[in-house]
């Protein structure tokens, strides 16, 4: 049975498209247009990136929290003759160029990038590709968190060895590792708390907290698993700095 949109004969009186997509952000903000398709039916968020597709200047869109089931769509529907679909490893962010798409240009930025356990990793992918996206070179650290803090030595040290201009730390748990490393690095960080945990305070709730409350200065925290913020608050400082030695 077909779906049902119960908001289509109001939009049809009201003249409203069903999406109504931000195709010049980039241009004017320095952040791309992502699609969230979370809470979207699938065909709906296809309909979005087909408009962003036609729309936006560099012909790459991307999408995030995209399910397998959204992914199979736009991968079926838009490949091979209109664009080639990228997925992150958990599958749910996704890139979508245009087969006449603009590459990336490098702006320059550097930005760090540390997840406290595996389990973190989707979150982190989030930010990534967003960062990417925005011109940014990843310098990226994966499982090095408190419970083996000996992994943290090096790291850090890849971290001043590739010039990074802010670092993202994202953790789950407890959420100790971002107010670690704000403690030992002169870099602005991100925490991004993940939705990790046991029991009590578990769903990100005491990774946030504690990141919240944390007495290391310099570092800000977004809210949990969003990767979209921390990789575009993170890219934004680092194409700023980037701009600035290029001066």
């Amino acid at each position: 049975m077909p779906e049902l949109d119960p908001f289509a004969g109001l939009a049809a009186v009201l003249g409203a498209a069903s999406v109504q997509v931000d195709p010049h952000r980039q241009a004017r903000k320095g952040v791309p247009e992502v699609v969230f398709a979370a809470g979207k039916a699938p065909r709906l968020t296809l309909a979005a990136v087909r408009e962003l597709l036609d729309r936006q200047p560099s012909g790459r869109v991307l999408v995030s929290r995209a399910s397998a089931e959204v992914v199979d769509l736009l991968r079926s529907e838009l490949e091979p003759d209109q664009a080639t679909v990228m997925a992150a490893p958990d599958g749910g962010t996704v890139l979508i160029a245009r087969l006449d798409a603009q590459s990336l240009v490098e702006t320059g930025g550097v930005v760090g990038l540390l997840t406290a356990g595996a389990s973190d990793a989707p979150a982190a992918d989030e930010a990534a590709w967003v960062a990417r996206e925005m011109g940014c070179r990843l310098v990226r650290a994966d499982d090095v968190g408190v419970a083996g803090l000996h992994r943290l030595e090096g790291p850090l040290h890849m971290l001043r060895e590739h010039g990074a201009d802010v670092v993202i730390v994202a953790a789950g748990m407890d959420g100790a590792l971002p107010s670690v490393v704000s403690g030992l690095v002169d870099l602005p960080v991100i925490g991004l708390p993940t939705s990790v945990g046991y029991g009590l305070g578990g769903g990100g709730v005491a990774a946030l907290l504690s990141m919240l409350q944390t007495c290391a200065p310099g570092l800000v925290v977004v809210n949990i698993d969003n990767g979209v913020g921390a990789g575009a608050t993170a890219a934004l400082i680092a194409n700023r700095l980037a701009a600035a030695r290029q001066r």
